[in-house]
């Protein structure tokens, strides 16, 4: 209920297109560094479970990511490279989905 002091204002139809374009927008950036950290530290927690674990064999199902990232392996020095592989291709997939997102937004 509005008071009578303050005047009720209405938005026309325009202004209320572009205030829902701008709330249903998503932050493309937001979405790479939140895939980034989802996609780094997830490898990374997996990696180092199974070494601290240990075993005879260590991992070989997550050991064969080696084949599509060069250089990681289920080690602890593959941990931290699995980190950094994460983060970059997470970014990647988050900041595609987001800006992916916008563009079927925009287009709707």
């Amino acid at each position: 209920m509005a008071s009578d002091t303050e005047p009720e204002e209405q938005l026309t139809a325009e202004e209320q297109h572009r205030v829902e374009m701008a709330l249903v927008r998503l932050n493309e950036h937001g979405w790479g560094v939140a895939f980034a950290l989802l996609a780094g530290l997830g490898l990374f927690a997996a990696t180092l479970l199974l070494v601290i674990r240990g075993g005879q064999t260590v991992g070989p199902h997550l050991g064969l990511l080696g084949i599509y990232l060069p250089g990681y392996e289920v080690t602890l020095m593959g941990a931290v490279l699995g980190l950094l592989y994460g983060l970059v291709i997470g970014y990647a997939a988050g900041f595609l989905v987001g800006a992916l997102y916008n563009r079927l937004v925009k287009i709707a």
